[in-house]
């Protein structure tokens, strides 16, 4: 099958079609109506086999991460999705794979409403790039800049599970049957917190989605904020699993430095604090109060008010090339 059959069979099929895709799959551009009184929020994210997903990831979770990861960017700016573009290379053309990954692609893009407008596709080792594009009110996102000293931190949901997931897959730990289905459905279908973002927009001074881990990304907000901050271990929600294959200090590193979590972590001010928590909760939306931004320029982590030394080891790209 060459190429713009490909096109035409597999990308061009989407169930959803927005009012303001004027022109989507099929030409050199596409043509979008930008909603009224709104400023576009745009994020792109590449996949590559082996990199960003075991080489033996089913083809429905690599097409459903590839939609979730630039979603939750946009949740963490507040956006509302609207669209996105796909860029895929492909070693080879097998149709069966091809069918799995755009299930797992449109099943994600039909909840939230998302239309694929775009793309190209060309011959190579395996990887996805995505744009994602939502709308924002003019003049009101989220950044990592806004945080203040003395603003709570939260996180959405637990962390560490799809870091857990990839610790079996390495041959590090041995799960059971049930806690290794539950990990590997956090590593390889991760939920974007979308309502969350739309939620905390209205609340939240700085955000982030958690991507490389809850310090690699928190140490973003104190740095573009300008703030230290201090993480009290006790209130950290770790995946259930966690701390039945691991002595309790292993137990947080992984969970505080473990990627591919997709969750968010954002810093409220004293004033907005009982607001976000009660629209939150009425959101029926996990979150946990982890901590507090400071002074100090720096990060720590605290257990029964007593310091305790956790490494940042958040994942970046080209650090085994220094």
């Amino acid at each position: 099958m060459k190429e713009f059959d490909l096109i035409k069979t597999y990308f061009a099929k989407q169930l959803v079609k927005r009012k303001d895709v004027a022109l989507g799959v099929g030409d050199d551009c596409a043509i979008l109506s930008a909603p009224e009184n709104k400023q576009i929020a745009i994020t792109t994210d590449t996949l590559v086999a082996g990199t960003h997903f075991p080489e033996d990831t089913p083809a429905r979770a690599i097409g459903h991460k590839a939609v979730a990861v630039s979603l939750s960017d946009l949740a963490s700016m507040g956006a509302e999705p609207l669209w996105i573009s796909l860029a895929i290379s492909l070693p080879r053309v097998e149709q069966s794979w091809i069918e799995e990954f755009c299930e797992g692609l449109f099943e994600l893009c039909e909840y939230y409403n998302v239309q694929l407008v775009g793309g190209d596709t060309t011959q190579g080792p395996l990887t996805i790039t995505t744009t994602a594009q939502g709308s924002v009110n003019k003049d009101k996102f989220l950044t990592r800049s806004g945080a203040s000293r003395g603003d709570w931190l939260y996180v959405t949901g637990n962390v560490g599970g799809a870091a857990l997931a990839l610790e079996q897959h390495y041959g590090r730990l041995t799960l059971s049957q049930e806690d290794k289905e539950a990990v590997f459905e956090r590593l390889n279908h991760p939920s974007p917190r979308v309502l969350a973002g739309q939620i905390i927009k209205d609340y939240a001074s700085a955000a982030i989605d958690i991507s490389d881990g809850v310090l690699a990304d928190l140490t973003h907000i104190c740095n573009a904020s300008s703030v230290g901050a201090n993480i009290v271990l006790d209130d950290m929600p770790m995946h259930a699993a966690i701390s039945h294959y691991l002595p309790q200090d292993k137990a947080y590193s992984l969970a505080l430095n473990g990627g591919d979590d997709y969750e968010l972590l954002f810093a409220v001010s004293e004033s907005n604090k009982v607001a976000a928590e009660t629209a939150l909760s009425n959101a029926n939306i996990p979150f946990s109060c982890i901590g507090q931004t400071n002074a100090s320029g720096k990060i720590t982590t605290t257990m029964n008010n007593k310091p305790v030394a956790i490494d940042i080891q958040g994942y970046q790209h080209f650090a085994s090339n220094e």
